[in-house]
C-alpha cells in the first residue's frame, strides 16, 4: 500500500498548486503532516520524497494540462 501512497503524493505535487508551494517552502513538514492526516509512508520513502527536484517538480507540474491542476486561490487572492 505504501508504493501506492507514494506515487499519489507524487501526484498530488505534481496537481496541487497549493500543496506544491507549501511543499517547496518546507518539504519535511508537508510530508509529516501527510503522515498526521494518515498517509502511509516510511522513513525511507519520505525521505525520497523530501528531496525531490524543486525544479524538476515544477517542471513536470508545468507539462501537465491546466484542466488537471488544482489552483491556489490563496496566493491569487494575495496578489
Amino acid at each position: 500500500m505504501s508504493q501506492r501512497n507514494v506515487e499519489r503524493v507524487i501526484g498530488l505535487l505534481v496537481t496541487d498548486e497549493g500543496l506544491r508551494h507549501r511543499f517547496l517552502a518546507d518539504p519535511k513538514g508537508t510530508l509529516d503532516s501527510l503522515i498526521a492526516d494518515g498517509w502511509e509512508l516510511n522513513p525511507c520513502e519520505t525521505e525520497a520524497l523530501r528531496v525531490l527536484s524543486p525544479r524538476r517538480l515544477a517542471h513536470f507540474a508545468e507539462a501537465v494540462d491546466p484542466r488537471l491542476q488544482k489552483s491556489d486561490l490563496k496566493k491569487q487572492g494575495a496578489k
